[in-house]
This record gives structure tokens, C-alpha cells and sequence, in this order.
């Protein structure tokens, strides 16, 4: 372990700010607004229509003013999971993306069903070709893998090509429905093996579907500097006409704001529960009422998940209205210190 990693570990939790920027535990963030992983793909991307990844609403909002950008989960290698990890698309080929994106992605009542399958281009790839171009924004990188050495793997390959101090956090989630795997298995080994090996604070995401109060004290026990809460939960929906499942993966991860309440019982038992690990809350933020509300239950900072940057297609013709909300929350929040507990 570097003696940065090691000085950075005796921190305590902190809810001052120190200048412009935020600490929680030794994870510095340049405000409480934060957004969810995979829902601005990499922080920014080859196409020249959505030059920040998936959501057109992003080219509207100065990403480098959040407190941090959360990339879409990277793997060891390159995945296509239940979509595609290409991120280039011409112009005749926009009919067959918008029937992947159907597949993969859709609007239901409240909120939003993935499945994704953890699509990415890899880690190599990602810090040779998008991580250079995002140095401006405070950036939490999001890796996933299914067992100890693949997240020791990744935590190696990040730290060889990122300086300690340079990025937030390494969030690790371990908690994913969409690739079909069961990561009770492993998030005990996952943790003893890979937090320890990072030069940088790593953020443990929580599902509401696994025993989060148990994952959050193993998180305590190996080191791990912050959770993040929660992440999708797990649903479906079928076709009324067919009764096929409306994804391909058939179950997806439910997010938006039908899952605001589920997150808000999350936050508020772990911290019931006695966890005083930072936690980065999200689960339907949209707006500044919202995210009071997760600072009361007890959140530490809130993330921007589908419900502020997804849109239906013909919706995202409105997206520039839909930024000056994200841009109002983010002026409110800049300076917004949470009630102490």
C-alpha cells in the first residue's frame, strides 16, 4: 500500500468543506452533486452528436463543475454484454442503435428499466483513449468483474496509469443484476484482495436486493472509504400483447423515481444501523427537494442518476431546458452544507 494510500486511510469522516471542495473521509469532491455511473457513458465520448457519452442533455451542463463524474463500469476486458460497446455511430446506422437501445433500455412507469450488461470498452482502453480527455472534471472511475482478481486486476491497471490524488474514487460495483451472476459469492474476497492494492479511495455500491447492511459492515471492516446507495433495483416488465419481457436480458435494473423511496430506506437503515461510512446517495434525484431529503435521511452527497438525464427520444429535443434545471441544482448545491447529525 503507498504511504499516500495509507495517510489518506487514517482520515475521519468529514462533513466540513475545505475551500470549494467537499471531503468525506479521505474521497475530495468539489461539491454534494455527484453523477451515477454509466448514465454519462465515460465523461466524454468520439461521437460528435453526444460528445459526453450517452446523454444529450450533458452537452448542455458543465460536467467539470460536478462534484465528481462517474464513468460508466469498467471491466478487464472489452464487453458488448446486452448492447454494444461501440460508441460511433453514422448517421444510416441510427435506426439499428435505436433498436439495440430497445433491447436494452426502457421507459416504464416511474422510471427506467436497463439492461446493459456492463457494455464497455474495457479499462486498458478507457485510460488510454477517454480517461487524458476528462482531466478537467473530478472523475470517479466504476469497475466490475466477477471475482477477487479481476477487481485486483483493474485496481492495478488503474493505479499504474493514475497518479494517486489525480481521480475521486474507484467505485467497485458488486452489485449488479443485468450480467446474471450472484456477487454474494465473492464481495468478502473482492474487498480483502483489491481494496487494500488501490492507491485510491474506493466507494463500495450497494444493492437493495443484497444484504446491504452486512456488505456496508464488511466495506467498514476492509477499508473501503465510502458507499454509494443504491444501485438499481431489480424488475420486469413484458409485452401485455406477448408476455415476452421487454429486455433482452429479460430482468433489468429499475431506476428514476420510482426507487426515491427505496433509496431513502436504504440510507436511512444503514445509518439506524449504526454505519457511519460516508454514503453518496441516489435513487430518483431530480431536484433540490430531493436531495435534501437524502441529506436528512442521512447522505453524505447525492448522484444525478435517469431521472435527470434520460429522456424519451423525442424529449431530448427539450434538452436544454432540462439543463438549466441540472444547472440550478448545481449553483444550489455548490455551498449547500447537510444538516450535522
Amino acid at each position: 500500500m503507498s504511504l499516500a494510500r495509507e495517510r489518506n486511510l487514517r482520515l475521519v469522516r468529514a462533513d466540513e468543506t475545505a475551500g470549494p471542495h467537499v471531503r468525506l473521509g479521505d474521497i475530495q469532491l468539489r461539491n454534494r452533486l455527484v453523477t451515477s455511473s454509466s448514465l454519462l457513458g465515460y465523461g466524454v465520448a468520439n461521437s460528435r452528436f453526444i460528445p459526453y457519452g450517452m446523454s444529450p442533455i450533458s452537452q448542455f451542463v458543465p460536467l467539470e463543475r460536478f462534484g465528481a463524474v462517474t464513468t460508466r463500469t469498467l471491466t478487464v476486458e472489452p464487453r458488448e454484454g446486452h448492447f454494444t460497446n461501440k460508441d460511433v455511430w453514422s448517421l444510416r446506422e441510427l435506426p439499428g442503435l435505436l433498436r439495440r437501445y430497445g433491447r436494452a433500455l426502457r421507459r416504464v412507469d416511474g422510471g427506467w428499466l436497463n439492461a446493459f450488461g456492463w457494455c464497455n470498452v474495457g479499462i486498458d482502453t478507457y485510460l488510454r483513449d477517454y480517461y487524458p480527455r476528462t482531466r478537467g472534471q473530478n472523475t470517479i472511475i466504476s469497475v466490475g468483474g466477477f471475482s477477487a482478481e479481476e477487481f485486483v486486476t483493474l485496481v492495478d491497471r488503474i493505479n499504474a496509469a493514475v497518479p494517486s490524488g489525480e481521480i475521486a474514487a474507484v467505485e467497485f460495483n458488486v452489485s449488479c443484476h443485468n450480467v446474471n451472476f450472484d456477487f454474494n459469492a465473492i464481495i468478502e474476497s473482492v474487498l480483502a484482495e483489491a481494496v487494500p492494492r488501490s492507491d485510491h479511495p474506493v466507494i463500495l455500491k450497494l444493492s437493495p436486493d443484497y444484504d446491504y447492511l452486512q456488505h456496508a459492515r464488511l466495506a467498514a471492516r476492509h477499508g473501503v472509504s465510502a458507499l454509494t446507495a443504491i444501485n438499481t433495483v431489480k424488475g420486469l416488465r413484458l409485452d401485455p400483447e406477448t408476455g415476452d419481457p421487454l429486455l433482452a436480458n429479460g430482468f433489468g435494473g429499475l431506476s428514476g423515481r420510482a426507487i426515491k423511496p427505496v433509496g431513502l430506506r436504504v440510507v436511512s437503515e444503514l445509518r439506524n444501523a449504526g454505519v457511519t461510512l460516508p454514503v453518496i446517495a441516489t435513487g430518483g434525484v431530480r431536484d433540490f427537494d430531493d436531495c435534501r431529503e437524502y441529506f436528512w435521511a442521512g447522505a453524505d452527497a447525492v448522484s444525478l442518476g435517469s431521472a435527470s438525464w434520460f429522456a424519451s427520444y423525442p424529449g431530448y429535443a427539450l434538452s436544454p431546458l432540462y439543463a438549466l434545471r441540472i444547472r440550478s441544482l448545481l449553483r444550489r448545491i455548490e455551498n449547500y452544507r447537510p444538516p450535522r447529525r
